[in-house]
């Protein structure tokens, strides 16, 4: 009986051992700490041990949280403090959680293994804490389209691991940082490819040491700002940049002639600016493909005689730019021209387009001007050409149609249509049918481009290719993706181009929230690359996903059911402790009563024993076996007298006294 229990309570051990938590004591009580700030936390976030037990989004080396991607979970709540007891922390990604408000604690700045922090469409506003600047291992820092103020802090010049610096979408004010003497700023990023800081309230004059030729940056990106002065003419040194954006802010000045050095730049953003003077020679300038100059102070001058040079032009547009003269016929020769639009301007004479223009044209816009002739060489165009408000039109009273504003609706925009080999079906409200014909949840949410290099949204060639590029990323990093669409291309008012996605699950109605969180997270991290030769540099921003296959009706079920087997687990443990005790102390009173029983002097009181002799306590009982046994049946030979108790037998098993009744 013994040796059973002693046997099963060391597997009970055992199992505990092998089930204890494996997560750093430290780190488990920091995500408790996190946990207990957010509404909405994944259902696995039971226990007390997130390495051990699973939590959806928690990720670890050994015992220690090294990783917190959790995109597109509906929290909701604020950062505590306590996420800086993480210390072997590397990468966090809580974006697209609207519900995530509050400052950004200072304490972050204690993850000196942080990596990546992306916190892209979230809450989170007030300034961003000087302290980032101590997150020596940085290489990506997204914390756009937040509601983050005050200035930039200048620390963030001391990243030199830097590659990825989104700030855009926020309300960020104040000159932009450069170092000095004492102060560190964003001269010092010359790792740093991508400068992404549109759409806040930058103030002030662009610093001619932020740009050296040391410099690797690729994006460029300070639209729908504040700005004030003129291009710096360090910006020509920086010869590996692709897409450059100041447009809508108040520059003012001459552009730098160097401009023209910048032979890789294929989006050039420069409108709605205060820009004087001529415009340089952009020759050099020959991958651009687009180049926006519209509604700038520019000198009165003849249409650039440089511009038939930009062979990879595909959208010009110079409206309100103090354009004269007659349009070179040479302009529609280019070969991937597709828009042009001058309106607005001074331009004059007789329009011909001649015989060679490009076959991807879509739009000449020429309204308001001075245009007196059109010679259409008898030829029909499939394209638009708008003349409206020009003498051309207004003289003669045409009813031409290049005098008329084209039908703003001439066609549907461009939506992923169903694949080929399926039939359609018929969804319940909260459905959508896929691609391929399946009704399902998918996860859904806009990209934002800052360029492309096509103008017709109608078009059907660019977005299937991205179509196919998104699928083939999915796939190679294994997600659980059956198909993607797009729909509803517009132009917002910062002249991003945007597109509705959804991705739609795969093998199942709804995604469950891992699948939300490793698609969330490629998205929302620069991992997916769009088709350069199409897009410029991409947002996106994810919608709350409210259909996660894994309900928490589910998942508490299963809470319950580990608490439990928890709870009974002690139980077990408990009761089996108390059953040890109990037999071993039954077993020690066992012993100690039959060493009583055979000790033959064990019912004498010595206490009230006179000199030698003992006094008897109490009579010896035995059993009749005992009896029998030790006086050899009884036997008249072991007698030695007789007294009050009976006969007196001496056992010379035992060299005791037997008393013997009669």
């Amino acid at each position: 009986m013994g040796s059973a229990i002693w046997s099963l309570l060391l597997v009970v051990f055992i199992q505990i051992y092998i089930v204890a938590p494996t997560t750093d004591f430290g780190d488990s009580t920091a995500l408790k700490s996190l946990a207990a700030e957010w509404e909405n936390v994944p259902p696995s976030w039971v226990g007390g041990d997130p390495c051990g037990d699973g939590w959806v989004g928690i990720s670890c080396t050994d015992s220690r949280v090294t990783s917190i991607i959790l995109p597109s979970m509906n929290l909701v709540g604020r950062l505590s403090g306590d996420i800086s007891t993480l210390s072997e922390l590397q990468q966090v990604d809580l974006s697209y959680n609207q519900g995530l408000t509050g400052s950004l604690p200072a304490s972050i700045g204690n993850l000196k293994n942080l990596t990546n922090l992306i916190l892209v469409g979230c809450g989170f506003n007030g300034p961003i804490p000087d302290s980032i600047g101590s997150l020596s291992q940085l290489r990506f820092l997204s914390l756009n389209s937040n509601g983050f103020t005050g200035r930039i802090p200048p620390s963030i010049g001391k990243l030199s691991n830097l590659v990825w610096l989104d700030l855009a979408d926020n309300q960020l004010e104040g000159p932009i940082p450069v170092s000095n003497v004492s102060t560190p700023g964003l001269d010092m990023l010359i790792h740093t490819q991508h400068f992404h800081f549109g759409k806040n309230k930058l103030s002030g004059q662009i610093p001619f040491q932020l740009f050296s030729s040391d410099m690797t940056l690729i994006h460029l990106l300070f639209e729908s700002n504040e700005l004030t002065g003129s291009l710096p003419s360090t910006l020509g040194l920086v010869q590996t940049l692709e897409v450059v954006r100041f447009d809508n802010n108040s520059l003012n000045g001459h552009l730098p002639l160097n401009l023209n050095n910048l032979s890789r730049v294929q989006y050039l953003f420069l409108s709605n600016n205060k820009l004087t003077a001529p415009l340089p020679d952009l020759t050099g300038m020959n991958s651009l493909n687009t180049l926006y100059l519209g509604n700038n102070s520019f000198d009165l001058a003849d249409v650039p005689s440089w511009f038939p040079a930009l062979r990879a032009l595909t959208t010009l547009r110079m409206e309100h730019t103090q354009l004269r003269g007659q349009v070179p016929a040479s302009i529609f020769e280019l070969p991937n021209l597709q828009t042009v639009v001058l309106k607005g301007n001074q331009l004059n004479g007789t329009l011909e387009i001649g015989p060679s223009f490009s076959n991807q044209l879509k739009t000449i816009d020429l309204q308001y001007n001075s245009i007196t002739g059109f010679d259409d060489g008898g030829r029909s165009y499939k394209f638009d050409i708008i003349l409206v408000d020009n003498p051309v039109c207004t003289a003669t009273e045409t009813r031409s149609t290049y005098c008329k504003l084209p039908p703003s609706n001439s066609g549907p925009l461009y939506s992923t249509p169903p694949s080929k080999n399926c039939l359609p079906v018929s969804c319940s409200s909260d459905q959508i049918s896929s691609p391929t014909c399946k009704c399902a949840h998918p996860y859904t949410g806009t990209l934002l481009f800052g360029g492309i290099s096509f103008s017709d949204f109608r078009t059907s060639t660019p977005y299937e290719i991205l179509e196919r590029q998104l699928m083939q990323f999915f796939q190679s990093h294994q997600l659980p993706v059956d198909s993607v669409s797009l729909s509803d291309p517009r132009m917002d008012l910062f002249e991003y181009h945007l597109l509705d996605l959804a991705v739609f699950p795969y093998g199942q109605s709804s995604f469950n929230r891992t699948g939300i969180f490793m698609i969330a997270f490629v998205l929302s991290n620069p991992t997916f690359r769009a088709p350069r030769e199409l897009f410029g540099p991409y947002t996106f921003i994810g919608d709350n996903y409210e259909h996660f296959s894994d309900e928490p009706a589910n998942s508490k079920k299963s809470s319950i059911a580990i608490k439990i087997g928890a709870a009974a687990g002690a139980s077990l443990l408990l009761l089996l402790l108390v059953l040890a005790g109990t037999y071993a102390y039954r077993q020690k009173k066992r012993a100690e009563r039959a060493t009583k029983e055979s000790n033959p002097f064990a019912h004498w009181d010595s206490k009230k024993s006179s000199g030698s002799i003992p006094q008897l306590k109490g009579a010896r009982c035995f059993s009749f076996e005992e009896l029998k046994k030790y006086t050899n049946n009884f036997s008249e030979a072991n007698d030695i007298g007789s007294g009050g108790y009976g006969k007196v037998n001496f056992d010379s098993h035992s060299l005791s006294l037997l008393h013997v009744r009669a």
